[in-house]
């Protein structure tokens, strides 16, 4: 079982920055990956970013250059670094991480419970 809990969630002023955590507990050493997506209102999931545990990246088109992911595999920690925010991005943040796919069991998603961001004009 893996546990997230997001946190750094509020409210900002377009073009200021937030920076979200994503706290993993339970069995933390199976997860492969982590990553971020996010949710506004009346639209689908999106996703954001992702990790690997070797520190590998990856982001969607829109949030390249602005936003950054990173992980600190010691304190089992994840971070979205979001900068130049604008409206478009209020939305909830959740987090995820996928396990280690192993020959008893495939490879499984967890969520967070999400955090609330909202950008003002």
């Amino acid at each position: 079982q893996v546990q997230l809990v997001e946190s750094g969630g509020g409210l900002v002023q377009a073009g200021g920055s937030l920076r979200l955590s994503c706290a993993a507990s339970g069995s933390t050493f199976s997860i492969s990956a982590m990553g971020w997506y996010r949710q506004a209102p009346g639209k689908q999931r999106e996703w954001v970013a992702a990790i690997a545990s070797g520190g590998n990246t990856n982001y969607a088109d829109s949030m390249k250059g602005r936003f950054t992911i990173s992980r600190d595999n010691i304190k089992n920690t994840m971070y979205l670094q979001m900068n130049s925010l604008t409206p478009e991005d209020t939305a909830v943040y959740y987090c995820n991480a996928l396990t280690i796919a192993t020959k008893l069991r495939a490879p499984e998603h967890y969520w967070g419970q999400g955090t609330q961001v909202t950008v003002s004009s």
